[in-house]
């Protein structure tokens, strides 16, 4: 019995890597990624946060760190029994647990405290993880970061998100 998996290939200015969505385990997560992938949302956008062996951020903002105008947000799915492990794909949010909409990480490291119940209580949504291309997202990772528009970690080189497509 074959999970439900969606594979999204995204495409950056420093290499390619392959994301297989746990469409069982984070169905409202999955789609509303897919959503934005058919809208070609994440075209042109980056990784606008970087910090290095926790996470990289992505999926809001353009080249000039302006936020891009997104759908309404989802409920978080943090309690679906998935970890954010390194190699992991989860929602970002802000302090409000029912807040995410465009952007999510990738973790880098094994984050256990970003597991639900968290530290607020509600946890990140894990919904899917990497499957190909660990070294670009390393390679991410490792990118040096500044402050910027207000905005701590910052890749200086911007990282910029060229496609996500279905593969």
């Amino acid at each position: 019995n074959k999970a439900k998996v969606a594979i999204m290939k995204i495409k950056t200015n420093l290499g390619s890597f392959t994301l297989e969505l746990d469409e069982e385990k984070a169905p409202i997560s999955s789609k509303n990624f897919k959503d934005y992938v058919e809208k070609d949302f994440y075209n042109g956008t980056i990784f606008h946060r970087v910090i290095d062996e926790f996470m990289i951020q992505g999926g809001g903002f353009d080249l000039d760190m302006s936020q891009k105008e997104t759908d309404s947000p989802i409920k978080n799915e943090a309690s679906n029994g998935l970890k954010n492990e390194k190699y992991t794909v989860a929602m970002a949010r802000t302090s409000i647990p029912d807040s995410a909409t465009s952007q999510f990480f990738i973790n880098t490291s094994d984050n256990s405290f970003l597991d639900y119940p968290g530290q607020d209580g509600a946890g990140y949504c894990v919904f899917g993880k990497v499957t190909e291309g660990f070294n670009i997202v390393d390679k991410i990772n490792s990118v040096q970061t500044e402050s910027n528009n207000g905005h701590q970690d910052v890749p200086v080189e911007p990282v910029i998100i060229e496609e996500v497509s279905t593969d």
